[in-house]
């Protein structure tokens, strides 16, 4: 198993940052996306561009997480999915899912799927900040890090 990232990309406003750490680190990453957008021409940077059936993406990059892959999604059903796995997994504000979190996070979106299919107005998450920005490329850095070590 080779040191990868793997990106569920279609709505990831962390993909520069990732290039960034990626790079630094000469660490492979895979760009998934249901729709083909432009990536830095560099050999490390792939894109994969699947068809756009449900949950297509997701289903590429699960198949493909180990304990080596780094998963960068913002998608809790995903992120079970690739913690099961054994995968390493950030959402874009750098908070980690792991083992031990990844429950009550699929718990928590159930509970709101159901508020807002009985009607009540809930609001989303609070809107992207600098400070998750920066936590994220610390995160990537930190688990970057501790897996080339391993």
């Amino acid at each position: 198993m080779t040191l990868a990232i793997l990106v569920d990309a279609d709505a990831c406003p962390v993909k520069e940052e990732i290039y960034k750490v990626a790079l630094r680190h000469k660490v492979p990453v895979t760009i998934v996306s249901n729709s083909p957008f432009r990536i830095p021409l560099d050999p490390l940077i792939s894109r994969i561009v699947v068809d756009d059936s449900f949950d297509a993406a997701d289903d590429w990059i699960a198949e493909r997480a180990n304990q080596q892959s780094v998963i960068v999604t913002a998608d809790i059903l995903l992120a079970e999915r690739c913690v099961k796995a054994g995968a390493n997994v950030l959402g874009p504000s750098g908070k980690p899912f792991t083992a031990n979190s990844i429950g009550s996070a699929v718990a928590m979106r159930a509970i709101m799927a159901d508020l807002r299919a009985g009607g009540d107005v809930v609001g989303g998450p609070p809107p992207f900040s600098k400070s998750d920005r920066s936590r994220f490329l610390s995160a990537l850095d930190e688990v970057l890090v501790r897996l080339k070590r391993a």
